[in-house]
Formats: structure tokens, C-alpha cells, sequence
């Protein structure tokens, strides 16, 4: 009982000192600490309390810098209750399920933060959402009420018409268009504070949906798995409380959600733009002397792009970390970023359904620049064979995986896989004998040709060490005498044209470094991959290529 007591009081310890070191506890006044837990309990436990409680702790502290300018937290804060309760005066009853199809602006916090104060549900839509899908997702999830930008009325004319019961709600406006604003329910609500929610709202956020409509993944109202997943976060990636992060990712997938809600926590200030530039990335960083770069890996691509010239303009000396997730990071890329802006780059390998499972440090980048790293503090993972038995070091399996950040289920009623307390992330890998993860590819990607399986990741990374290889994407299309065929798509160095990289020199490339069952039979030499939102190659799109 001794030894319990001493080890509980040590985790609480080390607990302390790791949120001492961050900022989060911090030598305060006593009566701004009971306004700061007071605004917390007002507030419950969800995504955005950390607007609520950085109003008490640094109310003038900047929260937001977009291009409509800036607001501090207190302005946040009020207008954030302004809208709560004009969202509550509208005709008929309080809206249970807001849907955001927003870029990064102010307007997407605002209305985030207003459906929490009032309990209703939060789905966060794609903002690539052509109006069939968005109209699919709507009707599914039974939302009342969307916020959206301008430029995607006709998407939402297709989804919900005006006639549909779903009131509609303008969150950025680039004309004089008549519709309700956030400014609108603001304005006529200034003062005012929402009566206290009788419900927690749930957040749903989408799957990548690559392969087809994307699934509805609901978590509680807090969207994350408590302290312990906090801790775990900030004793490897050196956030501090009250500092800038340029938050790059797109803030309704589950990437770029969580680095708000960790920045919003911290009382950050966070500096977004609407669409992302590379050197206007630079220059938000640069600028704003900010400590944190959040991004999706393509932006690490279209950075390092940008000519020595143009990023030498912006030495980013403040920076101290540089997130991702999303997608698969280019090893060279990775690289030659932290070679210009030091070591920063944190990977972080997540799921929507299961938040953070692994993290790689810059020395675990400059180990193996493509590895997912280790385990997250309080996560587990297995790799497991086709029979759910466990693999050795060494050999590539079905990922698994337990935390306390698993989802609560799919909307539709259906789940992920689960074997023994772990779900299947839906990724093949393995670890190597240092004990870090290698994530090899989606599970429904690995491809059988000729009775060999095949991961493309081996393709595509033999491609990229190729001079004249930007970019590669492979994929297995169905052939009559193998089963499946190897069809590869490249993208070229800028001039490498002219420099004679022809499909056929690019196959012998690929003979002269693995088996032959590997080499593509056909490669497809592209200006871009298609992506989406996050990066992440589509490859459903490349397969309608070989129809």
C-alpha cells in the first residue's frame, strides 16, 4: 500500500512539474485563480474552456491574428457568449447539432466555442465538400444549424436549401450578400451571456475519406483523453502558456482541431489566414516571433520548394517546433527543413478515432526521417498478423492500438475493429529494434501481384531517390494474369524533362533496387498528385486515371 501511495504521489508530482514547466501553473494572484477555476466550472469540460479561462488569466494577451485583424481574449470571450446566446434567440428551438464548414478564421472559433456554451453537437465539415456529399453528411449527422463561408453557398444551396428547416449562418462574407452573420447575432447580442447548456455537446469529426464518404467519428465533449494525455504531449514537444503558433493545418480536420485546442489551453496566440501560402506561412512566423508552427506534411514540401532566396528572408529564430500530421512526411523534405530552421520537426502519427499513437522527435527524425517515431505516453501498441497473433521486431503487421483517446464509435452505429482492448488503426508497420514505428500504408492499400504482397510506400520511396522524382504515388489496379499490377504516378523535379527521366529509365531504376515483382508495370508522369484538405494523396482519383 505504501509502495501504491508513493507511486501515485509521484505521477501527481512529475505531473506538476511538467505543467510548472509549460506555464500552465504559474505564480498568480489568488483571486485570479478562483476567476480562472470559477470560468472553467461556468464553462464545463470541452474543447474551447480555454478561451473562457484565458480571458481571466491574460484577458489583453492577443488571441487571434487573421486577416481581419486582431482580437484579444476578452474581446474573444465576449463575443463568443454573444453569439452562444443570439444562436439561443433564434426562431424555434436551441439549435443540437452545428455544422462548420469554415476556414481558419476567427468565425470558425466563434462558432466552436458558442455551440459548446450551449450543448449542441459539432461537426466539423470539409470545406472541399461538393454539395451531394455535404448533403449526405448533413442529413446523417441531423444538423439544425451550419455556419459557413461565403465562397461556399453553392455547395450549402445543393445540401440545404433555404427552405430545408437548417438555418443558415455566414461565417466569413467577402461581399455585401444578404444572409445572417456571426457579426449579425454578435451585434445584436453584445452583453448578453448564453442561459447554462442542459446538455454536453458531442464533437464529430469526419475520416479523411480518400476512398469514399467519410465516416462520422464522435467524441466527448472534451475531445481528448484528460491530463495524462497533456503531460504526455508537453514532455516532448516544448509548448509554453502565452506564447505565438501559426496554425497552418485546416481546423476542421482532426489535426489542425487538436493544435487549436491545445493553443486555446495554453492561452497562445494563434495567427492563421485563410488559404495556406508558403512564404506568407514564413512571413506569419517570422513576424509574429512565434514559437510554433502547426502544418499538414505537404506544407513542408511547398516551403522547402521555395527558392534559398525567398526562405532566407525569413530566418524564424523563434521557432522551437514545427507539428505534423495528416499524411506521410517526404524523409528528404524532412530533412533538408530542419538542415534551414534547426531541429524542430515533431510527427505526430494520429487517428481521428484515436488521437495521438506515436510521436517522432527531431532525433528520432534524424534517426530514420521516415519513422513514426515511439509511443505515445499511455498508448499501447501491438502488430498483429492476418490471425491477430502478435509479430515480432521486424515484421509488418496490422497496427493496433489502446489509449484513453479512442473515439466513442462511428455516427452510423458502426465501429472500428477491436481485438483484446485494441483497435485496428487501419495502417500496416513495424517496429524496428530501437523500438520505433515504421508505418508502411493503409491496410487496404497493400497489394497482391502475383501471389507477393506489396507495400507501395517500397515503390514510391525507391521512385523519390530517383533525381529527377519529386513525388511518387503507387497503386494496384486488377490484372488477369497477376492478380494485380503495379501502376506508379511521378511527379518531376522542376526541369527534369529536359533531362531525359523517362518512364522506362524510372522502371530500371526501381529493378535496379528491388525484386522485380515491385517494378511498376506502367508509370504515369503527372504535373501534381491529387490531394485533399490535409495532404493526403487521393487515390481513388489516380485509379479512375487507369479505367
Amino acid at each position: 500500500m505504501t509502495s501504491g501511495l508513493l507511486d501515485s504521489l509521484g505521477r501527481v508530482g512529475s505531473m506538476l512539474a511538467t505543467f510548472t514547466r509549460v506555464g500552465l501553473l504559474a505564480p498568480l494572484r489568488p483571486d485570479k485563480y478562483l476567476r480562472i477555476v470559477n470560468a472553467a466550472a461556468a464553462e464545463g469540460s470541452n474543447t474551447t474552456v480555454g478561451i473562457a479561462m484565458a480571458a481571466q488569466r491574460c484577458g489583453d494577451r492577443p488571441a487571434i491574428v487573421d486577416e481581419l485583424g486582431t482580437l484579444t481574449y476578452a474581446e474573444l470571450d465576449r463575443r463568443c457568449n454573444a453569439l452562444a446566446a443570439g444562436l439561443q434567440r433564434l426562431a424555434g428551438p436551441t439549435p443540437k447539432a452545428i455544422g462548420l464548414m469554415c476556414r481558419n478564421h476567427r468565425g470558425f472559433i466563434e462558432a466552436l466555442a458558442a455551440a459548446n456554451k450551449i450543448g449542441a453537437d459539432v461537426l466539423l465539415l470539409n470545406t472541399s465538400f461538393a454539395g451531394p456529399a455535404l448533403a449526405e453528411v448533413i442529413e446523417r449527422e441531423g444538423v439544425d444549424l451550419i455556419v459557413y463561408d461565403e465562397e461556399f453557398t453553392a455547395a450549402v444551396d445543393l445540401a440545404v436549401p433555404e427552405d430545408s428547416g437548417c438555418i443558415r449562418v455566414l461565417g466569413w462574407v467577402d461581399t455585401d450578400t444578404a444572409g445572417l452573420t456571426i457579426d449579425d447575432l454578435v451585434e445584436a447580442n453584445t452583453g448578453r451571456r448564453p442561459a447554462k447548456a442542459t446538455r454536453q455537446g458531442k464533437l464529430v469529426m469526419l475520416t479523411s475519406g480518400t476512398t469514399g464518404t467519410p465516416k462520422g467519428a464522435r467524441r466527448s465533449g472534451s475531445g481528448g483523453g484528460g491530463l495524462g494525455d497533456l503531460k504526455a504531449m508537453f514532455d516532448r514537444i516544448p509548448w509554453h502558456t502565452e506564447e505565438s503558433v501559426v496554425i497552418a493545418a485546416p481546423m476542421f480536420h482532426a489535426w489542425g482541431f487538436s493544435q487549436l485546442a491545445l493553443a486555446l489551453t495554453m492561452a497562445c496566440t494563434i495567427v492563421t489566414r485563410r488559404r495556406f501560402d508558403p512564404e506568407a506561412t514564413l512571413a506569419l512566423v517570422e513576424e509574429n516571433a512565434a514559437a510554433g508552427l502547426c502544418v499538414v506534411p505537404v506544407m513542408f514540401d511547398r516551403i522547402m520548394a521555395l527558392s534559398d532566396d525567398v526562405r532566407s528572408k525569413y530566418p524564424c529564430s523563434a521557432l522551437r517546433f514545427a507539428t505534423a500530421s495528416g499524411s506521410r512526411m517526404r524523409p528528404d523534405v524532412v530533412t533538408a527543413f530542419m538542415d534551414a530552421f534547426g531541429d524542430v520537426i515533431y510527427n505526430n502519427y494520429n487517428a481521428t478515432e484515436a488521437g495521438m499513437i506515436a510521436l517522432a522527435t527531431p532525433e528520432d527524425l534524424r534517426y530514420s526521417p521516415d519513422t513514426a517515431g515511439k509511443p505515445a505516453p499511455g498508448t499501447e501498441i501491438r502488430i498483429l498478423d492476418a490471425e491477430l497473433g502478435e509479430l515480432p521486431t521486424g515484421e509488418t503487421g496490422q497496427i493496433f492500438v489502446r489509449n484513453s483517446s479512442q473515439f466513442d464509435g462511428y455516427t452510423g452505429g458502426d465501429s472500428k475493429m477491436f481485438h483484446d482492448g485494441f483497435m485496428a488503426s487501419g495502417d500496416l508497420g513495424y517496429f524496428d529494434d530501437t523500438g520505433r514505428l515504421f508505418v508502411v500504408g493503409r491496410d487496404d492499400e497493400m497489394i497482391v501481384s502475383g501471389g507477393e504482397n506489396v507495400y507501395p510506400i517500397e515503390t514510391e520511396k525507391a521512385l523519390t531517390k530517383h533525381a529527377a522524382v519529386a513525388e511518387a504515388a503507387v497503386i494496384g489496379v486488377d490484372d488477369a494474369d497477376y492478380g494485380q499490377r503495379l501502376v506508379a504516378f511521378v511527379v518531376l523535379e522542376p526541369g527534369a524533362k529536359s533531362t531525359g527521366a523517362t518512364p522506362d529509365e524510372l522502371k530500371q531504376h526501381v529493378r535496379d533496387n528491388l525484386a522485380s515483382y515491385k517494378v511498376p508495370r506502367s508509370i504515369t508522369i503527372l504535373e501534381s498528385l491529387p490531394r485533399n484538405n490535409t495532404g493526403k494523396v487521393l487515390r481513388r482519383e489516380l485509379q479512375a486515371m487507369t479505367d
